[in-house]
This record gives C-alpha cells, sequence and structure tokens, in this order.
C-alpha cells in the first residue's frame, strides 16, 4: 500500500469528514497548513495530520 503524501483538497475533505467550507476556514485561520499548485489547493499528509492532533479532545460530561 503506497503512503499519501498530500491531498487534493476534496480528498482531504473526504478523508477527514469535513466540508470544504469548514477546511478553507481553517486554512484561512492558519490552522491548516495548505499549499497551491496552479488552482490546485493541496494540504501534505504531515500538515494534516498535526491538524488533526491540534484539534481539542471532547471531554466526557459528567453525569
Amino acid at each position: 500500500m503506497t503512503q499519501v503524501e498530500a491531498y487534493p483538497l476534496p480528498e482531504f475533505c473526504r478523508t477527514h469528514g469535513i466540508g470544504r467550507t469548514k477546511a478553507y476556514e481553517e486554512i484561512n485561520a492558519g490552522r491548516l497548513k495548505a499549499r497551491k499548485s496552479g488552482a490546485r489547493t493541496i494540504i501534505l499528509a504531515e500538515d494534516a495530520e498535526a491538524w488533526l492532533k491540534s484539534l481539542p479532545e471532547l471531554s466526557p460530561k459528567a453525569a
């Protein structure tokens, strides 16, 4: 199996379970690094991993 090095934006959104609008919000807020290749927006796998790790953990509510 081949290791993914970079995701085109639609593939990043599909594999990480977020929409295009949310992805651009994260990019514009500086929380997700993106690169451009012509008209394509690309997310490096290492930047995707860093973004995932930066998300806050969900704390269980006390009953």
